[in-house]
């Protein structure tokens, strides 16, 4: 039986295409036919060629990705710029499709996990709506607690389980990192996947090595 997860971040910028095509990598590297889906991209396209890369199952690319809009803004805004409406239930229908062709899919959300999709519904009502666990990316860097564990109070309020978190380090300055890792850990109710240091050329296929599959 097929694996998938919703992967999102504590905020956006912190890795989340990293760890997800480290994921991706990670699976395959373990026999397994891994395969990501980028539903909304904002200003280019290069995080959906970054998990087309990472995997190593071929699909359409507009099942891995329905929305490709043009500005860098939250979805919601890039959609009216572009004059497009982002459509959950077509999202929904072409994961669907994408499922039965893995055995191990990552669904990158866009921005944090709260961010607004359109006038009515954000990234929380797209993980809710396609059921799926959580893979949390905390980018550490000051005030990464408090949005790390509003996060999971997010998904828990969904119905929703975080399956693990992934710590990347993207300040190098950031003071006691380590001390911040151990508090979440003590705090956040799922598995610790990695820790991953600050790197000035970001490298799925070394980041990899760092990271232990979610159950």
């Amino acid at each position: 039986m097929s694996k998938a997860f919703f992967l999102t971040g504590t905020d956006t910028e912190v890795g989340k295409t990293l760890i997800a095509a480290a994921l991706l990598r990670a699976a395959a590297a373990q026999g397994l036919k891994a395969l990501g889906m980028k539903p909304v991209a904002a200003g280019g396209a290069e995080d959906v060629e970054a998990l087309i890369a990472a995997g190593n199952v071929q699909a359409p690319r507009e099942a891995v990705n329905p929305y490709l809009l043009r500005e860098p803004l939250s979805p919601q805004l890039a959609a009216r710029r572009d004059g497009v409406k982002i459509d959950v239930e077509v999202i929904a229908r072409r994961f669907d499709a994408l499922r039965g062709r893995a055995d191990f899919l990552v669904v990158e959300g866009a921005g944090g996990f709260r961010v607004p999709l359109t006038d009515t519904q954000d990234g929380a009502d797209l993980a809710a709506r396609l059921g799926l666990p959580v893979v949390l990316v905390v980018g550490l860097r000051l005030g990464c607690l408090n949005h790390a564990l509003l996060t999971e109070e997010a998904i828990r309020a969904r119905g929703l389980r975080l399956a693990g978190w992934v710590a990347n380090r993207i300040d190098p300055g950031m003071a006691c990192a380590t001390e911040n890792v151990d508090t979440l850990r003590a705090r956040l109710s799922a598995p610790l996947l990695g820790v991953v240091p600050h790197q000035d050329r970001p490298d799925p296929a070394r980041v990899a090595a760092l990271l232990s599959l979610p159950a």
